[in-house]
């Protein structure tokens, strides 16, 4: 009897060593590899050079502007769209625990009290006492063997979709970051060309009172007040107009930042900064940076290893199960030698006939591995495309913004001479007006052309999916 116990033994030990090498196998399905997408080394529009400085993620702190820095700091802080965005992080880590707690046994307590009377008019007489007591403990376990790899893939694709929705906050956050500091330049661009008209209007205002003093002594015409009247007031309307436009970007900004008693006072003329020149050569490497293009990586990972999943489905799944405890008619009794009770086994569900339906889910993972793919692909084409256009729109805004510095400065000359030649009686009072309203075109052009490099240098970011560094 003992050499049967010992056999017995030894027969278990051999089916647990066997059932542990099957569970290390490979899982079914192909391991992720990186598709290679077809893009130029350096992109299209950009200048040679050797830019190798990696991107970093405070890219707005390169326009050295302290109240911006704060404000990214508040929207990072209160923003609704972030807050949404780290929720989402936090189901998605709790869903791969959930999975990956699949792949170890689970244990459960199991307690049970019952009263029964069975009949005695039965064709079997009773024994013992009529109602009975039965009282029941079990500490049971259950465990799926992974021969498959099905709960190993589950896992990886659990694992892929939480990383993905790391990334997608980070979209989240340099969408908002962009968003923001556009919108600061902005506000930045009105409060300059405020000042403008507000300076063009004191200026014309002055005009007005010298063309009514010189009417007064019969030098000018009414038409000369009338016409310095006319640019005073479409002054005066545009200024209206400005004031509205900067409430309005405040308001956006104060939403943004989730600061809805936002105030940020008027800045100086001088208040727009000069973009950051990006480096020469950037290499297209870079996009990988992108936390869109991460993402969907991420989820291409995950539909890869789904397609792991639907396979492991093909085939039996095999199970342990366990369980030691306790039964007696009285509660006094349940945990004595005398009461235990134990079990176990091993359970095996074998897909026979299903009319292709686990088939058509493996097609089915198939299909959304491809969409997945696709999805990549077009992921880091349309980065690619991003940046090229940020990069024209940089180049382009800086070479009109030169030369909008050059009309601004010849504008102004040209109204010093209208000026001085209207006073010395050699020209009419109309072409005083004429170069008063080119030069205050001029400057205002010159401020739009400056926040249009500003908003594009802000689109270079947005599409690199972070700033450079800044040279020392």
């Amino acid at each position: 009897m003992k050499r049967l116990n010992i056999l017995a033994a030894a027969r278990l030990w051999l089916w647990s060593l066997l059932v542990l090498s099957m569970a290390a196998c490979a899982p079914l399905g192909l391991d992720y590899q990186r598709p290679k997408v077809a893009v130029p080394a350096e992109f299209a529009q950009d200048h040679p050079g050797s830019a190798t400085t990696p991107l970093v993620a405070s890219w707005w702190t390169l326009f050295q502007d302290p109240r911006l820095n704060d404000l990214v700091r508040l929207a990072q802080e209160n923003n609704a769209d972030i807050k949404q965005a780290v929720a989402r992080i936090e189901e998605a880590e709790a869903a791969a625990r959930e999975v990956g707690a699949e792949t170890l046994p689970s244990v459960n307590l199991d307690a049970r009290a019952t009263r029964t009377r069975v009949t005695q008019s039965g064709p079997f007489p009773v024994f013992g006492e009529n109602p009975r007591n039965n009282f029941n403990t079990q500490l049971g376990t259950s465990f799926e063997l992974d021969f498959w790899g099905k709960l190993r893939r589950a896992k990886e694709s659990a694992r892929a979709l939480a990383l993905a929705s790391h990334y997608a906050k980070a979209t989240v956050d340099l969408s908002l970051t962009g968003l923001l500091t556009q919108q600061y330049w902005l506000l930045r661009s009105l409060d300059a060309q405020l000042a403008i008209a507000s300076a063009s209007l004191k200026t014309r205002e002055d005009s007005l009172a010298l063309t009514r003093r010189r009417l007064e002594g019969g030098v000018a015409s009414g038409l000369d007040v009338h016409q310095a009247e006319v640019a005073s007031a479409n002054l005066k309307a545009q200024l209206a107009e400005l004031d509205k436009l900067r409430a309005q970007t405040l308001h956006q900004l104060a939403l943004l930042t989730g600061q809805l008693d936002l105030s940020i006072a008027v800045a100086a003329l001088d208040g727009l900064p000069v973009a950051p020149t990006p480096p020469a050569g950037l290499p297209s490497s870079l996009l990988e940076a992108r936390p869109d293009v991460r993402q969907a990586e991420q989820q291409l990972i995950a539909a890869n290893a789904n397609i792991g999943v639907a396979k492991a489905a093909l085939y039996p799944s095999i199970s342990l199960t366990a369980a030691l405890g306790g039964e007696s008619l009285a509660l006094s009794d349940v945990l004595k030698a005398s009461s235990r009770i134990w079990t176990g086994g091993l359970n095996l569900n074998l897909p026979i006939f299903d009319s292709g339906k686990r088939g058509a889910q493996v097609d089915q993972a198939s299909a959304q591995q491809k969409q997945a793919l696709a999805s990549y692909e077009r992921a880091i084409q349309t980065a690619f495309t991003e940046v090229n256009d940020a990069l024209v729109a940089v180049r382009q805004n800086a070479a009109r913004e030169s030369a909008l510095k050059d009309s601004q400065l010849a504008a102004k000359k040209a109204l010093e001479i209208a000026m001085h030649r209207y006073q010395s009686g050699y020209s009419a009072y109309l072409d005083v007006l004429d170069a008063q309203r080119v030069y205050h075109a001029a400057e205002l052009s010159f401020v739009q052309a400056r926040e249009a490099r500003l908003q594009a240098t802000v689109a270079l970011f947005k599409a690199l999916g972070g700033g450079w560094q800044a040279p020392n």
